[in-house]
């Protein structure tokens, strides 16, 4: 029976992940990762692993829904404090915004907490593995040490372009147990099992922005320090004024504060003269991209070899050519012109199913 840390936010997701790996014979220990408000009594957590923060994302209700179902299956639950190593994703957020650039804080945090701080607990008690709710799967190769990650059966639940981040070395170490199943049967499950969050809304948010208005958020953040300036056509014509570019991301249409007659987007943020530039949607389209921080699940080639890279969470993959720079950079070329690739956002390469690997759009 091999000892197995789970991490459980209070959604149906990993609360069904919860049971799977208890059918299948593993000794489950359940963590709530703890960087928002909760009250105390919300977790069971070892002497001095607890820390009452002043703000923050995670509720109590959701430490107290994860509390019961580790309950109901008679798994131990603990709450980890990361405040400190979460508030390096909030600094990155800010800076992110702040450059002109579109952050994404969930690959992040998948990074750097979930597959990073977790495989440290995981060490700390004798555990082989780490799981989570996501909807992707570990499936076996020809290379018995190490298998792929891949998208998950339910495309439209798919997660694995949000764990691209993760290091090789973890691979063998990685359990998905829901990616096998489609999200209404994981509902279904949970309802079956008599769990009251069979229901519960799926988080789509950014988690540490309560109120979901990330512009002042960051605003904030900065101590007040503004960044609006002049909304520009691409032939540099002014046709408006913005309050701040951390309202801005590349290929954006609505909310745009101007009326020209016919749709404009955002083709362009210039972080150095507070600009955001506009244009058609011809004007948006680019044949490709270069990324950097590069993190290869496979061996990464030395030339250039054909796949499919998504630009974006909700976005398909799209076919392209990939050309090595270096070892952490590389240029992709698509095969038709994209559109809303934004500086800041990853981009994951997949070989069918097969997650390959990915960078940050530079």
């Amino acid at each position: 029976m091999s000892r197995v840390v789970l991490a459980m936010s209070g959604g149906v997701d990993s609360s069904v992940a919860a049971w799977l790996l208890r059918e299948q014979g593993h000794d489950v220990v359940g963590v709530f990762m703890r960087h928002g408000i909760q009250a105390e009594e919300a977790c069971r957590v070892d002497p001095g692993e607890l820390k009452i923060h002043k703000q923050g994302c995670c509720s109590a209700a959701d430490a107290e829904d994860a509390r019961r179902v580790a309950g109901m299956f008679d798994i131990p639950f603990y709450a980890l404090n990361l405040e400190a190593e979460f508030g390096r994703i909030v600094d990155y957020f800010v800076g992110e915004y702040t450059a002109g650039r579109t952050p994404n804080p969930c690959v992040v945090c998948n990074t750097w907490l979930k597959f990073g701080k977790l495989f440290d607990y995981a060490d700390g008690v004798g555990a082989e593995y780490v799981a989570t709710g996501h909807y992707a799967r570990m499936l076996p190769t020809g290379d018995a040490d190490t298998p792929a990650l891949c998208r998950g059966r339910d495309e439209s639940k798919d997660q694995s372009y949000v764990l691209f981040g993760v290091q090789r070395q973890f691979l063998p170490r990685l359990c998905l147990p829901v990616g096998e199943y489609r999200k209404d049967r994981i509902r279904q499950t949970a309802a079956e099992l008599g769990l009251r969050v069979a229901e519960k809304k799926d988080s789509q948010e950014i988690c540490f922005v309560p109120d979901q208005d990330h512009a002042r958020f960051v605003r904030e953040r900065r101590g007040g320090e503004g960044t609006s300036g002049e909304i520009v056509t691409t032939d540099g014509r002014v046709v408006g004024r913005h309050d701040g570019l951390e309202r801005f991301t590349i290929g954006q249409r609505k909310g745009l504060g101007i009326a020209l007659g016919k749709p404009r987007f955002v083709v362009r943020l210039e972080p150095e003269t507070r600009r955001v530039v506009v244009g058609t949607r011809e004007e948006l389209a680019c044949g490709g991209l270069t990324a950097a921080g590069a993190n290869w699940l496979v061996d990464p080639r030395a030339d250039s070899f054909r796949c499919c890279v998504k630009i974006r969470y909700r976005t398909p993959a799209f076919p392209a050519t990939v050309a090595m720079l270096d070892a952490n950079r590389f240029r992709v070329v698509f095969d038709e012109p994209c559109y809303g690739i934004a500086p800041g956002q990853a981009a994951v390469c997949y070989q069918d199913d097969r997650v390959l690997g990915g960078g940050w759009i530079q």
